[in-house]
């Protein structure tokens, strides 16, 4: 029997029993669609993480004490960053909780207590007012800097520009606000309240600077300017390089896209295991169609038909099968992926690729666990075939 022939048998036998065969292909359809829509979530959400990482400048280090009992950074050791060959700005931070109101209005939000410099270190911009100025800073100015989600909470259909908000009950008056930077690695940046370094540090009752943020001349820079500071801070605090941490961009970047392929890696191992579950149930329906069909195989084996002719039939038939399911589950798994695109903020990433590969997956899948079925239907003996009711 020719190839041809064998394939139009296959879907008349399809097209015969189209709800029997749209079950078995449901495995296979959830299957593809799923490794479609959850590896394309991971690559998604990796692409993004990487493009918000980006965009705070690839000239950008960042220093994190992690042990503040051990290393306490003061303002007075700045001077030394600020020494540095190849360093433009610093940024030092100092951060907490705190609870605000305005009116009736009240929340409970972060606050960062930093220099003028912190706006185009972390390229932010601001939608109204101005930034903390450095005479803020050295005069101890109760002045704050309000993020959009902060503005919008505690001012709501209000310009909050000159108005005063209580932190802890003492009053502070906005100045400025900022424009919406969004979610950031799973920590919003626009419920954010920026004040003054000094302000914060009275405010919070703490001298020690937890965090810098260190812009270089460029980005060829970086490496010298990190070497300059792990330097700088073995000077500083000898024998306790454990207690902090100097990381660039790049670093980060590497970090998290391990994390996210590692992560899209095991979505979509657990997607692929719907395959198999599919296979599986091809495999079955499959074996139920050779004892459906006993008869029939029978009397074709009576007039000459060859055991590899009949093995091919049914082979082709859950290949076939396998192939439908694959498509219908790319055209499910796009959809899927594009409706989360336009109805939630998750990001998807179309692959090529991955879509392939899955339809691939499949039809080997179909090949597999088609193979037992036909085998058998292949080696039925054709005289016990004929006598099957």
């Amino acid at each position: 029997m020719k190839l041809l022939e064998s394939i139009k048998m296959a879907l008349k036998s399809i097209k015969n029993n189209k709800l029997r065969s749209f079950l078995t292909m449901l495995g296979i359809i959830i299957g593809v669609a799923s490794v479609i829509t959850l590896v394309g979530v991971g690559q998604g959400s990796s692409q993004s993480v990487t493009a918000e990482i980006g965009e705070l400048g690839t000239n950008l280090l960042t220093l994190s004490v992690t042990d503040s009992d051990s290393v306490q950074l003061e303002e007075k050791q700045l001077e030394s960053f600020n020494e540095l060959n190849g360093i433009s700005e610093i940024a030092p931070v100092v951060s907490g909780r705190i609870f605000a109101k305005h009116g009736e209005n009240s929340t409970q939000v972060s606050i960062t207590g930093t220099t003028s410099s912190f706006l185009s270190v972390r390229g932010l911009s601001l939608s109204q007012g101005r930034f903390i100025s450095d005479m803020d800073h050295e005069l101890r100015q109760k002045t704050v800097v309000l993020g959009a989600e902060t503005a919008e909470s505690l001012f709501p259909r209000t310009n909050p520009l000159g108005e005063s908000l209580k932190i802890n009950g003492v009053s502070y008056t906005v100045v400025g606000v900022l424009k919406s930077v969004g979610s950031s690695l799973g920590t919003s940046g626009d419920n954010v309240i920026i004040a003054p370094l000094s302000t914060t540090q009275r405010l919070l009752q703490s001298t020690t600077i937890e965090t810098i943020y260190l812009q270089t001349q460029n980005e060829d820079m970086v490496n010298l300017a990190k070497l300059q500071v792990q330097g700088t801070m073995t000077t500083l605090f000898p024998n306790l390089s454990d207690a902090y941490s100097v990381s660039s961009q790049e670093d980060l970047m590497e970090t998290m896209g391990s994390v996210s392929d590692t992560m899209t890696l095991m979505l979509g191992g657990i997607a692929s295991i719907s395959l198999l579950v599919g296979g599986i149930g091809v495999m079955n329906i499959m074996l139920v169609s050779v004892s459906e069909r006993t008869k029939e195989i029978g009397v074709r084996k009576a007039i000459g038909a060859k055991r590899t002719a009949i093995l091919l039939q049914f082979l082709i038939e859950a290949v076939v099968l396998s192939m439908l399911g694959g498509l219908l589950g790319i055209l499910l798994g796009l959809s899927i992926s594009k409706s989360l695109e336009l109805f939630s903020s998750i990001s998807v990433a179309y692959s090529l690729s991955v879509t392939l590969f899955a339809f691939l997956f499949s039809c080997v899948i179909g090949i597999i666990f088609g193979v037992f079925p036909a085998n058998k239907a292949s080696k039925l003996d054709p005289i016990h075939a004929l006598r099957q009711e």
